[in-house]
């Protein structure tokens, strides 16, 4: 059969349509949270998560008849909309001035509770839904036996849409949700509830999440990798239609799902590369969207105006010298496991490090910093699989590797500012992380590369361990130097004072793109020892968890700090290995954790004790200070 024939032709277009009808139910929610809150939503793919495992229990109670099947969709609907309104209030409404790190992280931590809410409940079968009563056949189009309940989906985008437009424009509510798209400070001063309004917006995007997933149940079985699936997929959507617009992610919505579907039969091996592609090239061609706006913006800052990230003293350096003499000794107790975890944590530091030069002193907020890591890491297993190359060279070749990734990738991104510079970065990432996941004949797909094995003396664990100090160490000491270097200081002058920075004469962008290559070649060394440590590669090394878990470190830690991303990167891994050994659970209280520490400790651990330290410097007498 021929692509040119007619049928063929009308059936990828009729499930292009489908495809993006749900994808646009789903993305209208995340546009329009982010349109009035200005949350970038990371816990909106949990919700669609949600939504589908509801209507499977609630359709599932219910006698099998058309009109109980909708009331049951709609009672799947209204629960999570309630679930979504109790999270804004309780969480995010407290972060609503916070910087939009913070904002993130905390949906992040949402996201791990609802996913072991759902294993808990539903456990880890995939469940399959129920056929619609009514709508169990097909319809003949022009010779194609199509579904008839798709053609029902199809026309719910579009119902959709019409629905919030008059929601928008003919009721007082919808006058102030676009009011305070606008100007919320304005619509704050003329007596309006925000919070209630706000609250409200939460809910109704959190039940078009639901219904996205409610209603592609009776086509698809609801599972608990459905959550991370969708989100990509909703914010290129978003993105690509612009951030805050409906009607953006309602085109940009018809054009991502009718390439994907063309692109299966085309493209089958690149159909994840397609949208991420696509999605670069709108923000590059129309850095706000199709039908975004210049105002849509948000902070680039890290969690305070504060920003400490001074030297460290002669007291600060001995106690660092303790810390490595105590890692030295560690080989020396003969216990496998706990030099296996010192490894990792180390390699980890490293990671954190280099991704705290872009967000704490350079303000650049990545959501695709994991692109690097893995760029090292596939390098590393490449040249080992099909080059033999000794272990040396692909120690060095890793951060060129990764760097000239971050050269390329930095060119595209200092283009853009605030939020759409983010999704930039995760764009990016995940067209890599696409590659190798689709292109198996070079990467294995999701079965890795494996064998990829140091050099015969290194195979000891505690040898390695001294390796890996000795990189950490000089890769730590490295970016500390450049951080207080003149390029430094110019990332910061950028970072605070942009347009000050430009009439002095420091290119900012120029500035800016030189810390995405120097850390993304850093990023790079730590994907390199990781691939020697594991033995093998996966697609996961260049996953948005992974960047995810970047951001939690550093957060963690102190962005404020220059000791943060070190400390942030040894407690994240401790506390994330002790839950892992003790419950299969421990998605759930990390993610309480994760909530726990935006919401009361947002300047982390080194960001409170500088301001504890800052505290007790004003309060002692004049001759203490001098002699501190």
């Amino acid at each position: 059969m021929s692509f040119l024939d007619p049928s063929i032709v009308l059936s990828l277009l009729l499930n292009g349509l489908t495809a993006a009808s749900t994808l646009f139910i789903v993305a209208s929610g995340l546009s329009l949270i982010f349109g009035v809150t200005q949350i970038v939503n990371f816990a909106h793919g949990s919700l669609y998560m949600l939504g589908a495992y509801m209507a499977f229990t609630v359709t599932g109670l219910l006698p099998s008849d058309p009109f109980l099947f909708w009331v049951g969709i709609a009672g799947a609907v209204a629960a999570v909309a309630l679930v979504g309104g109790l999270a804004e209030m309780s969480i995010l409404r407290r972060l609503y001035k916070a910087p939009e790190l913070l904002q993130l992280l905390a949906t992040y931590g949402i996201v791990l509770i609802i996913q072991d809410a759902a294993k808990y409940i539903w456990g880890y079968e995939d469940l399959i839904g129920p056929r619609v009563p009514g709508l169990s056949g097909a319809v003949d189009i022009l010779g194609v036996r199509f579904p008839a309940y798709n053609l029902l989906v199809i026309a719910l985008g579009p119902a959709i849409l019409g629905l919030l437009w008059l929601a928008f424009h003919k009721t007082r509510w919808g006058v102030l949700v676009r009011a305070g798209t606008e100007d919320r400070e304005m619509l704050g001063a003329l007596g309006v509830n925000q919070k209630w309004l706000f609250t409200s917006v939460f809910m109704l995007g959190s039940g078009l999440a639901a219904l996205g997933g409610a209603v592609q149940l009776p086509r698809d079985a609801a599972n608990l990798g459905m959550d991370f699936s969708i989100l990509t997929e909703a914010f290129v959507v978003v993105v690509v239609g612009g951030l805050g617009s409906v009607v953006g992610a309602f085109f940009a919505a018809l054009l991502i799902g009718i390439l994907q579907s063309f692109g299966t039969l085309l493209l089958p091996k690149f159909t994840l590369v397609l949208i991420f592609l696509i999605m670069t090239l709108v923000l590059l061609v129309r850095p706000y969207g199709l039908a975004g706006r210049l105002q849509v913006q948000v902070r680039e800052q890290g969690p305070s105006s504060e920003h400490f990230l001074r030297p460290g003293g002669a007291n600060e350096r001995w106690l660092w010298m303790v810390v490595i003499a105590s890692i030295l000794l560690i080989p020396f107790l003969r216990i496998d496991y706990t030099v296996s975890v010192v490894i990792e944590m180390l390699i980890f530091v490293l990671f954190a490090v280099s991704l705290h030069f872009l967000v704490g002193a350079g303000g650049i907020l990545s959501f695709g910093h994991a692109a690097y890591f893995g760029l090292g890491a596939y390098f590393t297993a490449l040249g080992i699989k099909y080059f033999q190359v000794p272990m040396v060279v692909a120690l060095v070749g890793a951060p060129l590797a990764a760097a000239a990734g971050a050269v390329l990738f930095g060119w595209l991104c200092i283009r853009l500012n605030g939020v759409y510079r983010a999704m930039l970065t995760l764009a990016l990432a995940q067209i890599l992380w696409s590659i190798a996941w689709q292109w198996t004949d070079v990467t294995g797909g999701d079965n890795g590369i494996l064998k990829v094995w140091p050099d015969e003396w290194l195979r000891d664990r505690g040898v390695y361990l001294y390796l890996v100090l000795a990189i950490v160490v000089a890769g730590v000491v490295a970016i500390r130097r450049l951080t207080f270097s003149p390029l430094g200081y110019a990332l910061r002058a950028g970072r605070d004072a942009p347009l000050r920075a430009a009439a002095i004469g420091i290119d900012v962008r120029r500035v800016q793109w030189a810390a995405f290559v120097a850390a993304g070649s850093l990023a790079g060394v730590a994907g390199s020892l990781f691939a020697f440590f594991k033995g093998s590669v996966f697609p996961d090394s260049l996953s948005i968890p992974l960047s995810v878990d970047g951001l939690l470190m550093i957060i963690l830690g102190g962005i404020n700090t220059m000791v943060g991303p070190i400390v942030g990167a040894v407690g994240y891994h401790a506390l994330l290995t002790e839950l892992q050994r003790a419950t299969e659970y421990w998605r759930s209280i990390l993610g309480l954790v994760v909530i726990l520490l935006v919401i009361l400790f947002p300047n982390g651990i080194g960001g409170s004790f500088e301001k504890l330290r800052g505290w007790s410097l004003k309060r002692a007498p004049k001759a203490t200070q001098e002699v501190l």
